[in-house]
């Protein structure tokens, strides 16, 4: 199996990849973690649960994290948070990532998620959204170096030496305030143990190119004692090349370009054995990927919530096929379960659903 995406550079890909950039560097080391390959799964708001969690440590990803949650939800308790704090089903080392502003609260959540079993915490400092900075979390905590460095301090106190501690940036809240190097810098003298950091501002969100320059800049400023992860834009073999032989990065964390494409981890996993770029997806390959998302889903809901959650996700898989725009409405016609595994089967075995009536029940 192999990407359902390729990179832009495609052209240019196998010569890229004769370079061993990637292969040659070390399984990353996050304290007593280790992540090989070293490529983590970034925290996605609604989608790195753990079914999608699940599916890409089968393709092979090196760590993976939860989906970003409140500290003040997981500080008291709420039962709703809580239950997205959930270990890995394969007994992999996995962490959360919270955000917050009240380094109290920061402090207890870090406390609590390591309870159940987290092995990172990681602090968010990235989140662009406005729901996140309006309250002055996320990439806001970049504007307010002071308060950061206090929340990495707290966080280090909450998991008092039980887990990792690392925190996810960008690089800096607009383009004339570019601080991720003297920021990261500050953080890893508050006991943060690894930095990830994505080559926008805030103020770019994920428009326009990613700033290798920035990302490389952190790295040297840290040393070689701190990894550090490269983030945005790697969606193939050429980009993350391109990217780890530009920063000198320790490794790189995927979001967005692993989304309807796990496979993505399993051509990077075979790119860290020094094998050949796997063949593309097929249509059946796709379909029945998308099944197993849906399988997992089900083993910690119900079907009715299971197929709602699993909408989502229908173009991200399928959109791509020649008629996956008609393949995706009837999927997001059909409401029960029987009907929607024969509705997969029937794709997979290669029937056409620019024609197919509805399968609605």
């Amino acid at each position: 199996m192999a990407p359902g995406r390729g990179d832009a550079d495609q052209a240019g890909a196998d010569a890229t990849a004769q370079a061993p950039t990637f292969r040659a560097l070390a399984p990353l080391r996050v304290g007593r973690i280790s992540v090989s390959p070293p490529v983590v799964q970034a925290p996605m708001s609604a989608i790195t649960n753990l079914p999608m969690r699940t599916l890409t440590e089968e393709q092979g990803c090196g760590l993976t994290i939860t989906e970003f949650l409140p500290a003040a939800g997981i500080a008291a308790r709420h039962a709703g948070t809580l239950s997205r704090v959930t270990p890995s089903k394969r007994s992999r080392a996995f962490g959360v990532q919270i955000y917050g502003r009240d380094a109290d609260q920061m402090q207890r959540a870090a406390a609590v998620v390591v309870d159940m079993g987290a092995a990172l915490v990681d602090i968010n400092m990235g989140c662009p959204g406005k729901k996140v900075t309006s309250g002055a979390c996320g990439a806001a905590l970049m504007r307010d170096p002071p308060l950061a460095e206090s929340i990495v301090r707290a966080v280090v106190r909450g998991v008092d030496g039980a887990a990792e501690v690392s925190v996810k940036m960008r690089a800096g809240w607009d383009d004339k305030r570019l601080n991720a190097p003297e920021l990261a810098e500050r953080l890893v003298g508050a006991g943060a143990q690894m930095i990830t950091v994505h080559g926008r501002t805030r103020d770019q969100r994920y428009a326009g190119e990613v700033d290798l320059d920035i990302i490389a800049r952190v790295k040297a400023r840290l040393g070689r004692d701190v990894p550090v992860l490269a983030n945005g834009d790697i969606t193939g073999r050429a980009s993350l090349e391109r990217a780890l032989a530009h920063t000198g990065c320790d490794g790189a964390m995927i979001g967005r370009a692993a989304l309807g494409n796990p496979w993505l981890f399993f051509d990077f996993a075979e790119l860290y054995a020094g094998r050949a770029r796997p063949e593309a997806p097929t249509r059946r390959a796709r379909v029945e990927m998308y099944g197993r998302h849906l399988a997992l889903y089900l083993e910690q809901s119900d079907p009715q919530r299971a197929i709602i959650e699993m909408r989502k996700f229908a173009p991200w898989y399928l959109e791509s096929l020649d008629d996956g725009e008609a393949l995706c409405r009837h999927i997001y016609r059909t409401r029960e379960l029987a009907p929607l595994r024969a509705l997969l089967a029937r794709a997979a075995a290669g029937e056409c659903f620019g024609t197919l009536q509805a399968d609605a029940a």
